[in-house]
């Protein structure tokens, strides 16, 4: 580790800690409808959607009539994007490179991570997906799943803040809101950015460009028959790449334009982008916590839960950064020492150890899944703590949305334990918290280990449809499995990439697993919301545990490093802990 990397990743923080303040408030005011900079562009817009679609922007709803919507449009969307990647082969524009339409097991696999904002790809996106797939389908949802995350964020803050009601606002009201005033806004400007930086935004056919040196290469056909040929041009990929890559990082959707992601060139050219790209997988989720205390009249408490959060981000970086830097030990320079620039495997050199390093902790510790590195290639301990922040359910800032309600099932569960230190009822900004708003949590917390060992258990047992995909055998292949559905419950879109996931088995069971991972998580969360809506304040007394101070953050910590560790604990040690050891010890796979 380095002084320079230090500087770089605590300059990270301390801009993000800026960022916090104003654009929480920014939303605050976005979602109780109070008056805007943007109000006079985009509040007749906001009308005329209104007016066409026949939403009663003053209608609210109760939490089962807000889940109800959010399952109904999530459905529709999902089906409208299964039915374009299986026919845009017969739709005549936008598609200059001819693709053919998309496999249906594939296709219900990319639709079900789109739309669940995993943005998990078993494919590789130059050849599979036309630019019309790309942009009204992939970008679509990059936009709306995001936009649909902040609203049920807001929802749940609501039922947190309201007092004796029984509703949670509207659903529709929300999301387009999140859409028009949030996410379109920021991706304007800063797509603008990116194109300045390099990044390409068109509609032309890929290039060519003649090799300087010519490659031999063998191909094998189908009956096996072996030819070798001599490659003299180089296909380069090109697009319209800005427009979603800055709506990926932003909505913390990490699906790439390009198969390599932000490692790409056109993707992530210079330094700056590599900044500015990081800044807006977290820029949402920090600033929905300066939301939470605002709309419930409690500032202190969302520091505290800011301040949570950066404790384990550092954690988390101090551990993968350490672990990078010190390299293979089986890999040894010239000079005989161990590689003094670090484990630099599956790295662009333009980054380097610290930058990787930082991006797959910042891309796990949310729900985005962006890569500008290779997961598979870390030492062992360096690639288990993306795997770990998935596994806490990324509640280090989050996912747009969903690391703010993910945060709230842990503070229940943290105010609960605090409550039975001292033998009396819990309670929460003023909320009595009661059986059912335990168990509730309890459901959300249990469905996520539930989903990714059952599967995994499967794969790791069954030679012909799950070992068959691994490139790697003993505990990386293991890890390799075991991130692949953690991924997808946890809605990330990350991988360790030695698994070829695109099977008939992976694609339905990691499909399956994103679906749960989104959905039946998320309606617990607003059931809870449901019942502390309709609950009275209770006054706050000596006994109350305060939410505000550096030991409700202790104890949050606490409960989200505990849940995680002792529910996981036996697949990280058969997994990445074993093959650190094995390592250490000479042996390798």
């Amino acid at each position: 580790m380095t002084n320079n990397g230090w500087f770089q990743i605590l300059f990270f923080l301390l801009v993000i800690l800026a960022l916090t303040k104003p654009l929480g408030s920014f939303m605050t005011r976005v979602f109780n409808r109070e008056k805007t900079l943007l109000d006079p562009l985009l509040r007749p817009i906001e009308k005329l959607v209104y007016r066409l679609t026949g939403v009663d922007e003053t209608k609210e709803m109760r939490w089962t009539e807000y889940a109800g919507a959010m399952l109904v449009f999530s459905a529709v969307t999902m089906i409208a994007l299964y039915l374009l990647e299986r026919l845009q082969g017969s739709i005549p524009f936008l598609n200059p490179q001819h693709l053919p339409g998309v496999a249906p097991d594939l296709a219900f696999n990319t639709a079900a991570s789109f739309t669940t904002n995993t943005n998990w790809q078993s494919y590789v996106p130059e050849v599979t997906m036309s630019y019309l797939t790309q942009m009204a389908g992939l970008a679509y949802h990059n936009f709306v799943s995001a936009a649909v995350g902040i609203a049920l964020a807001i929802a749940i803050v609501r039922g947190i803040a309201r007092r004796e009601q029984d509703t949670l606002g509207n659903f529709w009201v929300d999301m387009t809101r999140a859409t028009f005033w949030v996410l379109l806004p920021a991706c304007v400007l800063g797509s603008l950015l990116l194109v300045w930086q390099g990044v390409p935004q068109n509609f032309k056919p890929y290039a060519t460009a003649q090799l300087v040196d010519p490659q031999t290469v063998q191909t094998t056909d189908a009956s096996g028959k072996t030819s070798t040929q001599i490659v003299k041009e180089q296909t380069i990929a090109l697009g319209p790449t800005a427009s979603q890559e800055m709506i990926k990082e932003l909505g913390t959707n990490g699906g790439g334009f390009f198969n390599t992601n932000s490692s790409h060139p056109f993707e992530n050219p210079t330094p700056l982008t590599n900044l500015f790209e990081m800044l807006l997988i977290f820029a949402i989720g920090a600033g929905l916590t300066y939301t939470l205390g605002q709309m419930t009249g409690s500032p202190r408490h969302g520091w505290a839960v800011w301040c949570a959060m950066a404790i384990l981000f550092l954690v988390g970086i101090a551990a993968a950064y350490s672990a990078e830097a010190r390299g293979n030990p089986l890999v040894q320079n010239t000079a005989n020492h161990v590689q003094a620039t670090g484990n630099l495997e599956g790295k662009e050199v333009r980054f380097g150890v610290a930058n990787s390093a930082l991006w797959a902790v910042v891309t796990t510790d949310t729900s985005c899944g962006a890569v500008n590195s290779m997961h598979d290639s870390y030492t062992p301990l360096g690639g288990m703590i993306p795997l770990i922040n998935m596994l806490l359910g990324e509640v280090v800032f989050g996912g747009v949305g969903a690391g703010l309600y993910g945060v709230i099932v842990f503070i229940i569960l943290s105010v609960f334990i605090a409550g039975l230190m001292v033998g009396r009822t819990p309670e929460y900004l003023g909320k009595k918290i009661e059986a059912f708003d335990v168990k509730m949590a309890m459901l959300t917390v249990l469905i996520h280990p539930l989903l990714v060992l059952t599967f995994t258990a499967i794969s790791v047992v069954a030679p012909k449809f799950g070992l068959s995909a691994l490139s790697n055998a003993g505990p990386h292949g293991l890890s390799e499995i075991f991130y692949a559905y953690e991924e997808a419950a946890a809605n990330n879109g990350s991988a360790f990439a030695g698994l070829n996931a695109n099977t008939l088995w992976y694609n339905t069971t990691l499909a399956t697993t994103m679906l749960f991972g989104r959905f039946f998580m998320v309606l617990p969360v607003l059931a809870i919301a449901g019942s502390l809506v309709k609950k009275k304040h209770v006054p706050e007394t000596s006994g109350t545990f305060p939410v505000t101070t550096p030991l409700f953050a202790g104890l949050l910590i606490s409960v989200i490093v505990i849940v995680g560790a002792l529910t996981f604990f036996p697949a990280l040690s058969l997994g990445p802990i074993l093959e650190h050891l094995m390592m250490n010890a000479g042996k390798t796979f």
